[in-house]
């Protein structure tokens, strides 16, 4: 089975550290986030990977190479300008079967069981699956409840809780024709004019555990906590 990852941004949020080093190769214990991806996508059977690549691709193409001493088979794409989450797909288009593939964002570290996904979305006869998680955030002040002006509860420092995209998706072919060639393009519109169209979005929620380690504060938080696990 075939999985694209994005991999071209410039990791401006993870500065210093991405100055030097590309978010992929960046530590997560003692393993590059990217190789902890792709170990993961390859213990679910997707072997044949496709990297879209701009900022430093060559330091990420001198470290996985053809992929297989990770026992897949990686292909690069170079981007020439950012095309946000959804345009790289159309570019890669004809490095594709013609069959759903899985596409994701290269900075997430997650447990979920990319396999049972994939099966979801063909059961589910979809044109597009999107992964979902629970967001939580934790208001730092107390939250009223008003009815005709009047106070009937207030709640200290509630937790919040978000359906969040989480930036896995399994694809069908069908779907990159409504992809513009060349042109920047997010997830959150295709999946608009999918719904738009009535098309079949179907989701698949993540129960276990899922990290956008895209920020300085979650990167360290969960480096720590992985390097602390493998005895580092």
């Amino acid at each position: 089975m075939q999985a694209v990852i994005l991999v071209g941004g410039k990791g401006t949020r993870l500065r210093p550290l991405t100055n030097e080093v590309p978010k992929p190769l960046l530590p997560i214990g003692k393993k590059p986030i990217l190789e902890v991806i792709i170990d993961r996508l390859r213990e679910c059977n997707f072997t044949d990977i496709i990297l879209t690549v701009e900022y430093k691709a060559e330091l990420i193409e001198a470290y996985f190479r053809n992929g297989h001493s990770l026992d897949v088979n990686i292909t690069y794409f170079h981007e020439n300008q950012p095309s946000g989450t959804a345009g790289p797909l159309k570019l890669v288009e004809h490095l594709l079967k013609d069959q759903p593939f899985l596409a994701m964002n290269g900075d997430l570290l997650t447990g979920i069981d990319f396999g049972k996904m994939y099966e979801a979305h063909l059961n589910t006869e979809a044109e597009l699956t999107m992964a979902t998680a629970i967001h939580t955030v934790k208001s730092p002040y107390g939250v009223i409840e008003l009815h005709d002006n009047k106070i009937v509860s207030i709640e200290e420092k509630p937790k919040l809780k978000f359906l969040i995209n989480a930036g896995i998706y399994v694809v069908s072919p069908s779907v990159l024709d409504l992809l513009p060639k060349g042109d920047f393009f997010d997830m959150p519109d295709l999946i608009q004019i999918l719904i738009n169209q009535e098309r079949k979005v179907e989701t698949y929620h993540i129960n276990g555990e899922w990290y956008d380690l895209g920020t300085m504060e979650t990167y360290q938080k969960i480096n720590a906590l992985k390097s602390k696990e493998s005895g580092d």
